[in-house]
């Protein structure tokens, strides 16, 4: 029995929650994923999962034996990077995530100069807006746009990105200019909320503590921000973004910023990676390098910000 096997595999069971969930992370038929996690049990001599039709649970052995394999894995993969040289010199995938637009817009060119520099190094973007989790999708690093919860991944913060409100030139000139949030409630709306669309908007802000509620009237909906943009664009109401998302179209004209004196704080940016004893030399020199080339980026969307 391949025991490094073994334990890979109840990890990718325990993480995904259950067999079938794993079997098709790894590829893995589930009769093969059963078969051999009852081999393991059989060779330990004691039940590591309790398995009934819901869920998979965890016997109290069985959560010794996983912080065990964790840190065996662990050591185990350090060993073949330092192995591959990852400690000695840059070189190797580096995989990164970033969320859709803002990948597009600000991380691609830093990667793209990167790889100029550095040709032993590959790395594998993924854009999406959904967080990925780091350690159980073998990710590297992440860029994070908002508050970051408690944990322990190592944070290095690049910026700040301001949530405004704008609208184009010929909305405002046939609705009117809004000088307080409490006038957005009568307005036609472009809303962007994710996949599950909300009927309004609430923020704090600066200097208040207590949330505003703006119910919208909402006459679109959409699940993409650069959708939301253009829709603003073409006049079918006020929306509401992360000021990346419109600034191009701002500096053209096409659309404008309203109520900038309401804006909540800005949310924090920041560069995200799981905590290790050694770092690979690819990933220190990836966040070496891209750090003040996203600091810049964003500080130019900043009040004040160079153009």
């Amino acid at each position: 029995m391949d025991r490094l096997e073994a334990m890979t595999l109840l990890l990718a069971v325990v993480e995904k929650g259950s067999l079938s969930a794993a079997g098709r992370a790894l590829r893995v038929p589930v009769p093969t994923l059963s078969r051999k996690l009852s081999d393991l049990e059989a060779h330990i001599g004691t039940q590591l999962l309790l398995r009934t039709t819901r869920k998979l649970t965890l016997t109290e052995a069985g959560e010794a034996y996983l912080a065990a394999a964790r840190r065996i894995l662990d050591q185990v993969e350090e060993a073949e990077r330092e192995a591959a040289g990852e400690f000695t010199a840059p070189r190797g995938e580096l995989v990164i995530t970033a969320p859709l637009f803002f990948g597009r817009l600000h991380v691609l060119p830093v990667v793209g100069e990167f790889l100029a520099l550095y040709p032993e190094i590959n790395i594998r973007l993924l854009l999406s807006d959904r967080n990925v989790q780091l350690v159980e999708d073998h990710v590297d690093m992440a860029v994070r746009i908002g508050r970051l919860p408690d944990s322990s991944m190592i944070a290095t913060r690049v910026g700040a990105l301001r949530t405004v409100f704008c609208a184009s030139p010929d909305f405002l000139a046939l609705h009117g200019t809004p000088a307080r949030p409490e006038e957005l409630a009568g307005l036609p709306a472009v809303l962007f909320d994710g996949p599950t669309p909300t009927l309004g908007w609430r923020y704090v802000p600066q200097g208040a503590a207590v949330p505003v509620d703006v119910r919208a009237t909402p006459r679109l909906a959409v699940s993409s921000a650069e959708a939301a943009a253009d829709a603003a664009i073409s006049g079918l109401g006020i929306t509401r973004l992360l000021h990346y998302q419109v600034a191009e179209a701002v500096a053209a004209g096409r659309l404008k910023l309203l109520l900038e004196e309401f804006e909540p704080e800005p949310a924090p940016v920041n560069l995200v990676h799981a905590a290790r004893g050694q770092m690979p030399l690819k990933m220190r020199r990836f966040l070496d390098f891209a750090t003040p080339r996203l600091r810049q980026a964003l500080g130019r969307l900043m009040p004040g910000g160079e153009e």
